[in-house]
């Protein structure tokens, strides 16, 4: 049974590093880069024809492949494991009956807790120092501060409560990055697949309890981080729960020479540093393009408006009036949200030149060419053309302090819990 699990064991998870798009392209290191943003998906990509028709013959669904899309939890995506596992099971079998006479694997064995154990690293280094630098969950947006509470969705809910604590989130990178340093060590690799393992225990609970579309990824870790243990269950066992002694929880060496093993150990040392180099520089690109390092909008802030003129006529703060805004928010330079006065909040793409502004609807079409004005640094008139009507529109900053969420701060002494 133990070299059937590990046939099973080395084709299913060997086959799912190889075709599950970025466990590869981590390797890269800074050269992934430079490398166009599809370009980590070259495998699926390829696999897309066989996919689709498996989804439909087999499954009775479309399973296409959205390449504009994060979701690691696809139909397409669903169907490419169900397709692994079946040629691992049908490989599993084949290669039982072939090679029946095989005492072990120990050279092979060797191999592939080596190549899982790697692949398992640059993935816990890509999602650490995502949080490490803390962009995988930005702080809220400002828009989001104006949302009611039921409008999110589970993910929303756990993206912005992780987002609202920058230490929290950089405490969960530090232990996925910790982990996934600790791997390409052989001396501590079996720490590192402890830790590991217990992060990702984290991460695919979180997925699966707040539905985010994370599931096949985070769960196949933890069960390669489990594989990465499996040599050394019985001495864990012996120390944790036992009490016995127990030998050095070794790796299994790659080579006979001693020597050859000492360089293989560095070679990964030096792999470790090269994918270190490439998470740190993707992390840090995105903290300044579109984390909290960019850079804000002339006008960042919520504006409330305090004065909405339509055709020289001011119009009044009615909950029925489809046309007035309540809230004008500018957080991100490509897009600026309204929020009409039944709270419905709308985003819509904007190009600014100067003091001018050209929105856009959700189609693409002109919404409207406002002029910005500053009267005083807490106030701002727009003027010009909404929806082919003549506008002018007064407006107030609004402090953020105000909410609650920004305010509160940390403390030591609580007499009474502080909950709103």
């Amino acid at each position: 049974m133990t070299k059937i699990a590990f046939r099973f064991c080395f084709l299913y998870f060997g086959l799912f590093s190889l075709m599950f798009a970025q466990i590869l392209f981590a390797f890269l290191g800074v050269v992934g880069h430079w490398l166009p943003d599809r370009a980590v998906m070259w495998q699926m990509t390829m696999l897309e024809p066989l996919l689709r028709w498996v989804g439909s013959h087999v499954f009775g669904v479309e399973a296409v492949l959205h390449r504009d899309s994060g979701s690691g939890d696809q139909a397409a995506i669903w169907v490419m494991v169900f397709c692994l596992a079946v040629v691992a099971v049908v490989g599993t079998a084949v290669w039982s009956l072939v090679d029946r006479g095989r005492r072990d694997y120990a050279r092979l064995w060797a191999w592939f807790l080596t190549f899982l154990r790697l692949c398992v690293a640059g993935q816990m280094l890509f999602y650490g120092f995502a949080k490490l630098v803390p962009t995988q969950m930005p702080a809220p947006p400002l828009a989001a501060l104006l949302r009611p509470y039921g409008e999110f969705s589970p993910a929303s809910v756990l993206w912005l409560q992780v987002g609202s604590s920058y230490p929290y989130e950089m405490a969960l990178g530090a232990v996925e990055v910790l982990a996934g340093l600790l791997l390409f060590v052989p001396r501590t690799a079996t720490l590192g697949a402890l830790l590991g393992v217990s992060a990702m225990a984290q991460v695919f609970l979180l997925n699966m309890t707040f539905d985010v579309p994370v599931k096949i990824l985070s769960g196949h870790l933890l069960l390669m981080g489990l594989v990465l243990l499996a040599p050394q269950y019985r001495r864990l066992a012996d120390f944790l729960v036992l009490q016995r002694d127990t030998g050095p929880a070794r790796q299994p060496d790659l080579f006979a020479s001693a020597r050859a093993n000492t360089i293989a150990a560095r070679v990964q040392g030096l792999l470790g540093i090269w994918m270190v180099a490439g998470c740190v520089l993707t992390s840090w690109q995105s903290w300044t393009e579109y984390g909290g390092g960019r850079d804000k909008p002339e006008l960042y802030g919520i504006w409330t408006v305090s004065r909405f003129d339509v055709d020289g006529r001011t119009a009044p703060p009615l909950i029925t009036d489809q046309h007035r805004w309540q809230r004008v928010v500018f957080d991100t330079p490509e897009v600026v949200t309204y929020q009409r006065m039944t709270g419905e909040l709308v985003d819509a793409p904007v190009k600014v030149d100067g003091d001018h502004l050209t929105l856009s609807g959700p189609d693409g079409s002109p919404l409207a060419a406002l002029t910005a004005t500053r009267p005083s640094p807490q106030q701002l008139q727009l003027t010009g053309e909404l929806s082919g009507r003549n506008v002018g529109i007064w407006l107030d900053r609004y402090d953020l302090d105000q909410f609650t969420l920004r305010n509160r701060g940390f403390h030591w002494v609580q007499e009474y819990p502080y909950f709103r």
